[in-house]
């Protein structure tokens, strides 16, 4: 098991991170191939994997970039069927990649942005741990590390499509770790970052101010220390 002061080795593990191209899943891919992974960086601006890309490569880490929508479900099982030819197994899979929606009361939220935000949210996600669950299987120690936020369990208002996404995601992830956790190696875990300076928070609370807040690369730090220990499947963090 590890400990917060030993030095985290992942190398020879493959990883792959959703929202890669800034925020957490940079930061989080960054402190991956830091610790020895080589990390898939998938988002949808292509422009912004290759700057952490460049920055991995320059730090002497190993990525690949994959630039799609998550939104496209073919683009998910095309991407899974590359890795598996390419590696033959995923050893980390890191669901990071969400969108927040219009703050607003819920009978306002239209349609369209409630059906995009639960496409992205909520339905990417379990594509995703579809495709890569063989995957995950074909490793001798599968991680699968979701991303969440305190309104999933804490209602607040206005924050309906995001909170109720959050909400759903929890439980699908908690399901599928029950699903596997006595008849694989795979785990699961759930980590809420807590307050983060992010282009989401920001939008979210636009009167804050981000030097009051950690840093991406604390929350990246705690998910690459998790990895580092050994834990039940279901288990759940937050960053302080």
């Amino acid at each position: 098991m590890g400990r917060a002061d030993d030095v985290i080795s992942l190398h020879g593990k493959l990883a792959l991170v959703t929202g890669a191209s800034r925020g957490i899943g940079a930061a989080t891919a960054r402190a991956l191939a830091a610790a020895g992974a080589h990390v898939i960086l998938t988002a949808r601006t292509e422009a912004g994997l290759i700057e952490i890309d460049d920055a991995i490569a320059a730090a002497g880490g190993a990525a690949t970039i994959a630039p799609f929508d998550l939104k496209d479900s073919d683009a998910i099982d095309r991407l899974a069927a590359a890795v598996a030819s390419r590696w033959g197994k995923l050893d980390i899979l890191v669901l990071n990649a969400a969108t927040l929606g219009t703050l607003t009361p819920v009978p306002h939220i239209a349609l369209k942005e409630f059906d995009t935000v639960v496409a992205l949210n909520l339905t990417a996600n379990w594509r995703l741990i579809r495709a890569f669950d063989p995957l995950l299987r074909a490793s001798d120690s599968g991680r699968l590390i979701t991303l969440t936020s305190s309104v999933a369990t804490i209602p607040r208002a206005y924050w309906g499509a995001y909170a109720a996404t959050k909400a759903a995601l929890d439980s699908l992830v908690l399901t599928y770790g029950e699903e596997v956790a006595n008849i694989t190696p795979v785990r699961v875990a759930i980590v809420d970052p807590g307050a983060t300076a992010t282009t989401m928070r920001a939008r979210a609370f636009p009167g804050e101010d981000a030097d009051t807040l950690k840093p991406p690369a604390a929350v990246a730090d705690a998910i690459v220390a998790l990895l580092g220990e050994d834990w039940p499947s279901g288990t759940r963090r937050r960053v302080g």
